[in-house]
């Protein structure tokens, strides 16, 4: 039965330190997301600047 106490809860540690090769894994994959969503906000920036340009053109002329 157990009593409560959490000496034994590792929680989100892992086992064995992660070796440099998983630890450059890791990071390609981070850096690879933030890459992806840094594109897709300046695309929708991008996109968003354009569409505002030809309504401005539209109205000007």
């Amino acid at each position: 039965m157990s009593d409560g106490s959490k000496t034994k809860d590792t929680g989100n540690t892992p086992d064995e330190p992660e070796t440099r090769k998983q630890r450059v894994r890791r990071r390609m994959r981070e850096w690879q997301i933030r890459q992806h969503l840094a594109r897709g906000l300046a695309y929708g920036v991008g996109s968003g600047a354009v569409s505002l340009l030809v309504v401005w053109v539209q109205t000007r002329y």
